[in-house]
C-alpha cells in the first residue's frame, strides 16, 4: 500500500536532496545521498541518480512506499 503525499514547493524547483529532507524520508543529506546513490528514488517512472535533480510542480517521486506529488 503506497502513502501518497502532495508536496507544495515554494519556487521554480526544489533539489531532490533537499526534498527527501524535507518530507522527512532522510533524517540527514548523507541519508538522502545514499537513498539516492542506492537507485531508490523513482522520478516520473526513471530511477534518478542526479542528487541535485531539479525536482518541479506535477513530478512524482516515489521512494519505497512512499508517493510524493509535487504542487
Amino acid at each position: 500500500m503506497e502513502n501518497k503525499i502532495e508536496f507544495k514547493i515554494n519556487g521554480e524547483y526544489i533539489e531532490l536532496l533537499a526534498l527527501l529532507k524535507a518530507i522527512g524520508i532522510a533524517q540527514t543529506g548523507g541519508h538522502a545521498k545514499m537513498i539516492v546513490d542506492s537507485e531508490e528514488v523513482n522520478r516520473n517512472g526513471t530511477i534518478e541518480l542526479r542528487r541535485r535533480a531539479k525536482c518541479i510542480k506535477g513530478d512524482i517521486i516515489i521512494v519505497g512506499e512512499q508517493s510524493i506529488t509535487l504542487i
